[in-house]
């Protein structure tokens, strides 16, 4: 049997939860007017958007500084303006449409020039029926935003109406980054959750709560977003990317402590003592999960990408906010509330929250406990079957190839191809500082790469000065024969960096490959050159902080193993579906490589968000340990009194990503599926059956701690000031 501890003296954490009850209404007004001045900050005072996507250190980096010094009119921003017709583009009634688009988007403003095909004979085909003409903005790729665009796309539209039969379009990485409509999912995730919150708690008061809380942590997190905009270079899909995940964790946190609070009022307890219940349980299991998520986002920052960074801090920031709202708002509201929170009833809905013996979950964890070693490797065997298409991953970049055939730049890039071939959707331009001599050197290199396998064209150099002997800097542009996603084209990148180009450098030239095909080559070798980096340290991390928190290295081991099977089964789904093309044609995609940043920018979202259930589960589970010594009934009432939460919060989840695919781009279709199978299965095949069975085949050793690891880690319990660490006779684990 348990011992009877001596009352222990209020913690910090219990302080707190009384005082919130007490000055409820000061709580409420101190956020409100904290609302109020985020907003008008961000009104008057928010920063823009960055559209930056440098790669620091990277050789294609290197050689567009060495462009925007040297030859300015290269570095800025490109567009192709494709024309094709039967006729030929020499065709009089062509040249006219052809000269009035181009003089339409000079127009513009937004142009520096345009290389027209009637002056430069190599941007006709060789059966003259397709032409470009090369679009030179007058600010970089960060310079020409999605306004920019929509002028260009007017206008050829217009011609398009009225061109009689002449096919006019544009492409180009400018149209293509600028031109993917955007597909927000918010308001559908805000629906979803209402429905399945009233399904979950049967009350119009109890649901209405975490929506509160999710609004107000996104609100605020927008905000604040928006003023660290003026220091930082958050990316400009960073708003979409925190409210993906403010959406979550905003309602996740929340509805964990309106659950424990709820629970508290259905077993008797008053309304001050379920406050202080909710935020000491529930509350340090949101501070310890909100601490994991952050720690997975931050991790991004090991990447060496600024985007990517500012991605991880944007998580970041509406991940705290979150916390901070669950400990704060949520309590205090729920002290307004009361007796209330069951208020407006849903019929046949309404549900009484604890530990119910005669409920289906407790039933279902009881017949797993019958067979443990069946479900457990039954579940297991599931997931390691969804993994397996991962050992056949193809990582790359998807270009307008790939993009939807209601868009200009995917028109504009199947007319390049058909006139040019693939590859010239993908040119690589080398850039040459001539400073130091080896202009000679350059007709060789010319030679050489045109006489690679994967070459179609290597192109005359342009000289920043006109003249060889008066510059220092030249560019030439390299054609490859393959499509700019094509494993043969970064193998020609490769292989000119390796093996062709170094060689010429004892000239005193320098050779350095730029270009969107190049850049892209480069971030993929950076990503998955730092991925070990981030996977070893968050997952290093979050082991520690499990085993200070529940006092257990199996625990945390445990914990690990499984977050990475529901991980390892998205990227076995996202590869199955979109690059295998397994069901592709259902959700509207080809097949393709799978973008590269998508697994390290998966592992990050979904280490933490799966941690969250971890948490709650585990959390719970241990705190009726420690009430009654018993493991079996540990997991049985844990389970029980947590599946509904947890199966919610999933659901809710589930939803907002699913409703990612409905949109338009591959890339968000992939992180549409990816997200929602990792927290489907998270929520089901690993909570509900792989965590109760391996925990019934490892009864006490569960909570296995060695001494020495125990004195040294501190003693940071997830449970309520009413429980105290009881240590089974025999065992090693926490609390001795």
């Amino acid at each position: 049997m348990a011992r009877t501890p001596a009352t222990p003296a209020p913690s910090m954490l219990e302080r707190w939860a009384r005082l919130t009850y007490r000055r409820r209404g000061t709580v409420i007004g101190v956020w409100g007017a904290a609302l109020v001045v985020l907003i008008f900050g961000m009104v008057q005072f928010g920063g823009e958007m960055s559209s930056d996507f440098s790669l620091p250190g990277s050789e294609s980096q290197r050689a567009l500084d060495l462009l925007e010094d040297n030859f300015p009119a290269r570095a800025g921003a490109e567009a192709d303006l494709t024309i094709k017709d039967e006729r030929g583009i020499a065709n009089p009634d062509v040249r006219v449409i052809a000269e009035r688009t181009m003089n339409e988007i000079k127009a513009t403003g937004h142009v520096a020039e345009i290389e027209s095909p009637y002056d430069n004979p190599g941007y006709v085909s060789a059966d003259g029926k397709v032409a470009r003409a090369v679009i030179r903005f007058k600010g970089t790729q960060e310079d020409v935003g999605v306004s920019e665009i929509a002028d260009i796309l007017k206008v050829v539209e217009t011609v398009q109406a009225e061109s009689h039969g002449v096919g006019v379009e544009v492409s180009g990485d400018a149209v293509y980054f600028n031109e993917q409509p955007h597909f927000g999912s918010e308001m559908l995730g805000m629906l979803a959750a209402i429905v399945i919150l009233l399904v979950a708690f049967g009350s119009v008061v109890a649901m209405g709560l975490p929506i509160v809380s999710a609004i107000m942590g996104l609100i605020s997190g927008f905000a604040s977003i928006a003023l660290l905009a003026n220091f930082f270079p958050f990316p400009e899909f960073a708003p979409q990317f925190a409210a993906m995940i403010g959406i979550g964790v905003g309602i996740d946190y929340a509805l964990l402590v309106v659950t424990r609070f709820r629970e508290g009022m259905h077993t008797g307890h008053s309304v001050e003592d379920s406050v202080v219940i909710a935020v000491t349980t529930a509350g340090k299991s949101v501070i310890f999960a909100g601490l994991v998520v952050s720690l997975a986002f931050l991790g991004l920052f090991v990447v060496g990408m600024p985007f990517v960074a500012m991605l991880g801090a944007s998580g970041t920031i509406v991940v705290i906010l979150a916390v901070l709202i669950a400990l704060t708002v949520t309590p205090a509201a729920l002290s307004l509330v009361g007796h209330r929170i069951d208020s407006w009833k849903v019929p046949f809905l309404h549900q009484t929250e604890g530990v119910d013996t005669s409920s289906n979950w407790y039933k279902l964890s009881r017949r797993i406990q019958r067979r443990p070693a069946i479900f457990a490797v039954v579940a297991a065997g599931i997931l390691i079957v969804m993994a397996l298409p991962l050992l056949k991953m193809d990582l790359g970049f998807t270009d307008a190839g790939n993009g939807s055939t209601e868009l200009h730049s995917r028109r504009g890039y199947d007319i390049l191809a058909e006139g040019f071939g693939p590859g010239f959707n993908g040119p690589i331009l080398a850039v040459v500082n001539i400073k130091g001599g080896g202009a000679e050197s350059i007709e060789r290199a010319r030679e050489q790469i045109s006489a690679d396998v994967n070459v179609a064209s290597a192109a005359p150099p342009f000289f920043n000065r006109g003249e060889a002997a008066n510059s220092d800097t030249a560019i030439f542009q390299i054609v490859p024969k393959t499509k700019p996603q094509a494993d043969e084209t970064t193998d020609l990148v490769n292989r000119l960096r390796d093996d062709i180009l170094p060689a010429l450098e004892s000239s005193g030239a320098e050779y350095f490959l730029t270009g969107s095909t190049a850049f892209n080559v480069d971030a993929a070798n950076q990503i998955q050159s730092r991925m070990p980096l981030l996977f070893l340290g968050v997952i290093g991390l979050s082991f520690i902080l499990l085993t200070a928190v529940f006092r257990s290295v199996v625990i945390a081991i445990k914990a690990a193993i499984m977050n990475l099977l529901s991980i390892g089964a998205a990227y076995g789904v996202v590869v199955a579906i979109f690059q295998f093309g397994w069901g592709g044609s259902l959700i509207g995609v080809d097949k393709g490589p799978i973008e590269v940043f998508l697994p390290m920018m998966m592992f990050a979202i979904l280490f933490g968000l799966s941690m969250d259930y971890e948490v709650f589960l585990i959390s719970r589970i241990r705190e009726e340990y420690l009430r009654t010594g018993n493991t079996p009934d540990a997991v049985a009432n844990g389970l029980t009194a947590t599946a509904r939460v947890i199966t919610a919060a999933a659901a809710i989840m589930v939803t907002v990503f699913l409703a990612f695919v409905l949109g338009p781009d591959r890339v968000i279709k992939q992180f549409g599926i990816g997200l929602a199978t990792a927290i489907f299965v998270d929520a089901t095949i690993v909570r509900v059956f792989l965590v109760p069975s391996t925990m019934e085949l490892l009864r006490d050793a569960n909570w296995w701690m060695p001494k020495w690891l125990d004195r040294l880690l501190p003693n940071i319990n997830v449970e309520g000031p009413h429980v105290t660490d009881r240590v089974p006779e025999g065992s090693t684990g926490g609390g001795q």
